[in-house]
Order: structure tokens, then sequence, then C-alpha cells
């Protein structure tokens, strides 16, 4: 809404809300509980104390490199906090992920025939159990089967699931797709911030996550798609995808990416086309994916055929598993980020700087858990967060950058 539309909402004038958001007015409880009011939220939520934050001395565990601010994960053991290094792996966390629930049953339609066999009309479903452990079927059960079966289940999706948890909690869960860390970085901040939330983070390069939002199977997806024609981030790929749906688009930050090489860059690399110059072997990651774009983007600009380059088929999944493939010895380059590279301490050529935007389907915004998603953006320890971590301009975090 404008700042007038709020004024007349809040019952002041449009001069105080500018007042307001330029820090150079300080509300009243009155306004303040006004503006909480009008914009369907705690007052916490609008104003915070931008004050220094806590220091406390901590026990070392492990080595961080010298010179350099360090991202550090703290624990207090005994009586004196222990300060464990988030450097290259330990950086990450792979967690059994608790279950919501087990699938029962395939639910597919049937014309005509219900589970029973009986007639019913052409809207009713079949059902059928999946098999318990010591009900699998034998291997030649399942050739016999195969075929029909194929065209029985083709097309179908829906499973009957057994809850495992409380179904109100379930309800309060904000589905995310994407491929930065900072995702996942974001999800455990906002659940320390809003315990009953819970943010469900499926990993999914750009244009898995955009399809994924198209299908209605997540509520945000996240993407770093460049269009070189037009020179504008994600939006034309959206507007291209998102046909009779409306969709906003709020953005994270802008990234550097480039090629991630071993400390102190031994082979000299700077461009990609040094990469068959020098034999070096690279490695990529999955078609549709903003890295692998950008990679023969570049190699087409600077005339470089793709089978002259060594491992352009090596293809991995993460930007985690990029940065390990060097580190590894496996791969000399790999395209990825600067905050990865800091993290595992590798050396970092630059080559595009990509804008990260959350593609949020408009109908969405007005969900409780997407609210709170998103209601954290801009708050200060949010932005420390991304700071320390490196490799992001983040000063317009939180804006919207386009509505389609």
């Amino acid at each position: 809404m404008s700042q007038q539309e709020l004024a007349n909402i809040a019952g002041v004038t449009r001069q105080s809300i500018g007042g307001v958001e330029l820090g150079q007015y300080a509300p009243s409880v009155a306004m303040s509980l006004r503006l909480a009011k009008a914009l369907g939220c705690q007052v916490e939520d609008l104003f915070w104390f931008e004050e220094d934050l806590p220091e406390v001395e901590a026990i070392l565990a492990g080595s961080v490199p010298k010179q350099q601010q360090s991202r550090v994960s703290l624990a207090r053991v005994g009586n004196q906090w222990i300060a464990y290094p988030l450097v290259g792996n330990d950086a990450f966390r792979i967690e059994m992920i608790p279950a919501d629930g087990e699938t029962l049953a395939v639910i597919y339609p049937d014309a005509g025939v219900s589970a029973s066999g009986s007639d019913v009309g052409a809207s009713s479903v079949r059902v059928k159990e999946l098999p318990s452990i010591s009900k699998l079927p034998l291997a030649s059960e399942v050739a016999s089967n195969a075929e029909g079966e194929a065209q029985s289940q083709k097309g179908t999706n829906k499973v009957l699931v057994r809850l495992l948890d409380d179904i109100d909690k379930l309800h309060n869960t904000v589905v995310i797709a994407g491929c930065t860390p900072v995702l996942s970085l974001l999800a455990r901040a906002t659940e320390r911030w809003h315990p009953q939330l819970r943010i469900h983070y499926r990993f999914a390069h750009s244009k898995a996550a955009l399809h994924s939002l198209c299908k209605g199977e997540v509520h945000i997806a996240g993407m770093h798609l460049y269009d070189p024609k037009t020179g504008e981030h994600n939006i034309p790929f959206v507007r291209e995808a998102l046909t009779g749906k409306s969709a906003v688009l709020i953005t994270l930050g802008v990234w550097e990416e480039g090629l991630l090489v071993p400390p102190g860059n031994p082979r000299g690399i700077k461009t990609v086309s040094d990469l068959v110059e020098f034999g070096a072997t690279i490695v990529t990651h999955e078609a549709g994916s903003g890295g692998q774009m950008l990679l023969e983007r570049k190699l087409q600009e600077e005339g470089v055929p793709f089978p002259t380059v060594k491992g352009f088929t090596h293809i991995v999944h993460s930007h985690q598993d990029v940065a390990l493939s060097v580190v590894s010895g496996m791969a000399d380059a790999g395209i990825s980020t600067a905050s990865i590279a800091a993290a595992f301490g590798l050396g970092f050529i630059p080559l595009h700087s990509a804008r990260y935007d959350l593609v949020i389907i408009k109908e969405y915004l007005e969900e409780e858990p997407v609210k709170q998603f998103l209601s954290i953006l801009g708050h200060q320890l949010v932005r420390s967060q991304l700071e320390i971590l490196g490799g992001y301009d983040i000063t317009k975090i939180g804006e919207v950058v386009a509505n389609i």
C-alpha cells in the first residue's frame, strides 16, 4: 500500500509515515499500535533497537583462516563458551528429516470402479494399498504386472498418508525450493524467531524451483537466472513460465558468481578460456541451473567450443559439491559463488553479479506462514548473518523488484 493509504488506515498524516520510514521521527506508543494494527502485525515486527550485539569470550574448537573474520557456532560447555568454526564442510549439515506421515496407499482415478469393485460413476477412485515389508512381491510378480500397473498409475501422484504429527503443526509450514545455501540459513533463523513456524527447504536449481512453483508444489521459488537478451535477472523466465498466475519477486540480494579454484590459483586461471589453454578440468551443475547457464554463456562469449573443456559433463547437484570437487582435486575449477569459496578457503575468479530473487504466487502472500517468513528478511539479526557470510550485497534485501 502507499504511504497515504497506510496513513488513512492508521489515522495519521502521510508526512508522519514518511518521517518514520526515514528514521527522522520516533512514533508515539499510540501511533505504533495503530500502525501495527493497520499492517496486521506486532509492534515488535515494525520496530527494534539498533543496538550493539553482545560479545562473549570463547574457546576456539578448531582453526580458522588468519586475519579473517569467520562464522562460528557457539555452545556453553561446562563453565565456558566453545566456538565451532563454520568452515568448509562444517558449514553445512546433513540431517535425517523427521517424517510427517507414512504412505498407506496409492489413489488414482478409475472410471466407474470403486475400491470395492462396485460401479459408482466416473468420479470414483481406486485405492491400491502399498505392500508392507512382509508382503513385498516377488520379482516374477512385478514383471507380470508391470505393464498393467504402468498404465493404471500413469499421471497419478496422490497417496493416502497416515499422519505422525499434529496436523496443526503441518498447517504452519512454508515450503521453499532453491539452490542457495542462504535459504537453509534463513530457514533455521526463521524457525528460531518463530518457533511455531516450519520451513521445509527443498534443494532445486533455478528452473526446477520455478517449475515446482508453477505446479503448486511450493510457496516460494529461489532463482538467479540471467537473460542476456533483455539484460534482466529472473523476470523474463518467470513471465514465460507463469501463465494465468500472478507473482511477486522479492530480492534476497546480489551475489558474485564465478570460478572456484584451489587456494592460490596454482594454474593461474583468469577466464573460462584458460580452462582449455591450461588443460584444466571443470565440474558443472545440471542443465537449467544458473551456474550451468553462466558457464555456457561465458564459453560462448569467448568463442570456446563446449567439447574442448575437460570434464564438462562432470555434473554435480549443489554448490557444496562443486567446492568439494575442487578441494578433493577431482576438478581444477567449478562454477559457484564467492561465499562458497570463502567457506572452503578456495580461490575465486568473479564472472558475473547475479540477483537472487524469491518468487511467490501472490495469493500465497496472504498466508500467515509466508508472512512470518518474509517479515524476518529485513531484521537486523538476519542482515548480520548475511553480512558475515560474505559474497552478498544485501542493501536491497526484502524489496519487491517486480509484479507479474
